[in-house]
C-alpha cells in the first residue's frame, strides 16, 4: 500500500451504520491509503427520497477531500444501488467501483426489483412480510454469532441496525446513462450473492471472492483492505 492511491469511500448499507467498515479504514491509514467513511443519514420530516439523502450524506462528508483527488467508491450490502447517485452528486472524479457481496445497480430499480431478480421467490416471500407492517433487518445478537463471533462487535452492529419498512425497499434508485464510467470490481463473500457475482463476470468485471460470512471486513479487516486495494489496481491496469 502507498500514498499513490486514489482516496477510498467505503459506504455502509443503509441498514447498518459506519462500523461497517471502519476497521477497513483503519487498516488502509496505517498502509498510508486514505480512506473515508462516511455516516448515511436520512429523515422521517425530509420529503426527498432516501437514496437522495443518502448521496446527500456522501457529498457533505467530501468537504474533507480535494475536489480534484481521484476516488474509488465502495459498496457493501445495500449501498450498492447508490453508487452511482453518489458519484454524480460529489465533485471528484471516480477512480473504480467496488461491490462487495452485494447488488448490482439497474436504472429506475428498486431494492425489491434487484432482490427479485436475484431470487425471485424469496423476494415474493419478503414482500409479503414487509406488507404485514414487517421491518427489515431484525437480526439478534445471538443470530449473528457465526458470521460474527467478537462479542464487542456484534453488540456494536447490532445497536446500529437501522430496520427499514416497505417504502425504503421499494423507491425507485435512478443510474445515470453511461454507468459506469469506470472499472468495476466485484468480491464475494457468502454464497448469497452468486448470482450478481455472475453477473459481474458475465459483463467483465474482475471478481474475486473470500469465502467467509457477509460481516467479513470486522473479521479480518486487513486482508479485505488488502483484497480491495489489490483487485481494485488489477481492474485499474486491466482497463488501462
Amino acid at each position: 500500500m502507498t500514498k499513490s492511491h486514489p482516496a477510498y469511500v467505503l459506504i455502509h448499507s443503509p441498514l447498518v451504520g459506519p462500523l461497517t467498515w471502519t476497521p477497513v479504514a483503519r487498516e488502509m491509514r496505517r498502509g498510508d491509503i486514505r480512506a473515508l467513511v462516511p455516516a448515511l443519514t436520512d429523515s422521517p420530516a425530509s420529503n426527498e427520497p432516501f437514496w437522495k439523502q443518502h448521496a446527500e450524506s456522501v457529498r457533505q462528508a467530501f468537504a474533507r477531500l480535494s475536489n480534484d483527488l481521484p476516488v474509488t467508491l465502495v459498496a457493501h450490502s445495500g449501498a450498492d444501488p447508490l453508487l452511482p447517485a453518489i458519484a454524480q452528486s460529489i465533485p471528484n472524479p471516480v477512480h473504480a467501483y467496488v461491490f462487495i457481496d452485494a447488488g448490482i445497480p439497474r436504472d429506475g430499480a428498486s431494492r425489491l426489483d434487484l432482490m427479485q431478480s436475484e431470487d425471485p421467490a424469496w423476494a415474493a416471500e419478503f414482500r409479503e412480510e414487509l406488507e404485514r407492517d414487517g421491518q427489515f433487518p431484525t437480526w439478534s445478537f445471538e443470530e449473528l454469532e457465526e458470521i460474527l463471533p467478537d462479542e464487542s462487535l456484534r453488540r456494536r452492529l447490532v445497536a446500529e441496525l437501522r430496520p427499514r419498512k416497505l417504502d425504503f425497499f421499494t423507491e425507485p434508485i435512478p443510474v445515470f446513462a453511461g454507468w459506469p464510467d469506470a472499472p468495476c470490481v466485484y468480491i464475494q463473500f457468502s454464497s448469497a450473492y452468486d448470482r450478481p457475482a455472475a453477473r459481474a463476470r458475465q459483463a467483465g468485471w474482475i471478481t474475486e471472492e473470500i469465502p467467509a460470512g457477509h460481516f467479513h471486513m470486522l473479521v479480518d479487516p486487513g486482508a479485505v483492505a488488502s483484497k480491495i486495494v489489490e483487485t481494485v489496481g488489477r481492474g485499474r491496469s486491466l482497463s488501462g
